[in-house]
């Protein structure tokens, strides 16, 4: 368990220090998700902290993106 949240916290912190807003509360979730599926999965959760981050990430932005979408078409 240690291990999980030292790889979810490395992840984190990386990702924080460069990271507009929405990318890094995407990779925070997915980190988490990630690394806990990854430490049941044969105890890879830094692998599934890095992937859930990086899908974390890519949903935040896709959501993004479909919210200014919506608000520009709205107007």
């Amino acid at each position: 368990m240690k291990r999980i949240v030292a790889g979810i916290s490395l992840v984190v912190v990386l990702v924080m220090a460069g990271a507009p807003a929405a990318d890094a509360k995407g990779c925070i979730k997915g980190a988490i998700v990630g690394g806990i599926a990854g430490h049941y999965m044969h105890h890879h959760g830094l692998i599934g902290a890095m992937a859930g981050c990086a899908v974390g990430r890519h949903l935040a932005a896709k959501h993004d993106a479909e919210r200014r979408a919506a608000q520009h078409g709205h107007h």
